[in-house]
């Protein structure tokens, strides 16, 4: 019989918000993932790359305005120079966590491509607040080129589209690699996303949902199970007010009413929710499960966290 599969993702408490805080952040998350990998699970790994995507666009643009001949990097590129970084540090650290418990196993991050629909209502309504902030002649500059900006304190900021994933170009390859015994890094920060022109995948200046992702990836591996770690132990109603109250198992119709009540906030807990309904929604023998990065051995067995069944 095989393993168990679980596709696990790492929210933004797993990583700082600079290059060495981050170095330091992931020891805790390759804890989690070793816990799983010794527990006899096939592990595929997905992982937010926020604030570190901003911090590349940001780095690049500012680069641009100091030396002209160069010209600012699009968001695929820097989707895709952050997971390879985010990558890099992310598969040594738990290659050593697992080394040191005599486990000898490879660990490989896969640069993700994630196809997004041209006609998705997303890119008309970009949500995404990324970059540096501008002055208003800056931003008039970035709206003639055809961006989005919003207004924030001390300045403008661009805002950039959050579209829906619908396919996974590297799904083979990390199929592959998972069945192989490997532990497998891939869709990173979302993936990055692109659209189809023929035979060519053109990058979309877009970031996509790292949840949502998660849960597609999920589904197309026919996962037994998808963990979302993030920084609590379990999903609540009323979240940070006198009667909260913490959600143990939830039923798909139960989170979709609590989602239409407005329990969960958009930006953090919702698209975590969205994406427990939507890959539970594929399959009745699937599970998910958010808690909290310190305890995905307890969740996954059923001692924490909350669990979302069909």
């Amino acid at each position: 019989m095989q393993n168990k599969k679980v596709v696990v993702a790492l929210g933004h408490s797993a990583f700082g918000k600079t290059f060495p805080e981050q170095q330091e952040s992931i020891k805790n998350a390759a804890v989690a993932i070793a816990d799983l990998v010794e527990a006899k699970y096939q592990v595929v790994i997905t992982h937010s790359n926020a604030p570190q995507v901003g911090m590349i666009h940001t780095a690049m643009t500012e680069y641009s305005r100091l030396d002209k001949e160069q010209t600012v990097a699009p968001m695929s590129i820097c989707s895709a120079m952050s997971q390879g970084y985010i990558g890099y540090d992310l598969q040594n650290a738990i290659r050593t966590e697992l080394l040191q418990r005599g486990i000898y196993k490879t660990v490989s991050t896969i640069i993700t491509q994630v196809r997004v629909d041209t006609f998705d209502p997303a890119f008309h309504n970009p949500t995404k607040v990324i970059g540096r902030i501008m002055s208003e002649e800056e931003a008039k500059e970035e709206e003639q080129k055809g961006n989005y900006v919003i207004p924030v304190a001390d300045g403008f900021r661009r805002i950039i589209a959050a579209p829906k994933p619908i396919d996974i170009y590297e799904i083979d390859a990390i199929r592959a690699l998972l069945d192989a015994g490997q532990v497998v890094i891939a869709c990173g920060g979302g993936g990055i996303p692109v659209l189809e022109q023929g035979t060519k995948l053109k990058g979309a200046s877009a970031v996509i949902e790292k949840d949502l992702v998660s849960a597609k990836m999920a589904e197309l591996l026919n996962a037994d199970t998808l963990l979302l770690l993030t920084g609590v132990d379990r999903v609540f109603l009323n979240f940070g007010s006198d009667n909260e109250t913490p959600l143990e198992t939830v039923t798909l119709e139960e989170a979709k009413n609590y989602m239409n009540e407005g329990h969960f906030a958009a930006g953090s807990m919702q698209p975590k929710v969205e994406a427990a309904i939507k890959f539970v929604s594929t399959n009745p023998e699937h599970t998910a499960i958010i808690s909290h990065l310190d305890k995905a051995r307890s969740a996954i067995k059923g001692k924490t966290g909350t669990h979302f069944v069909k």
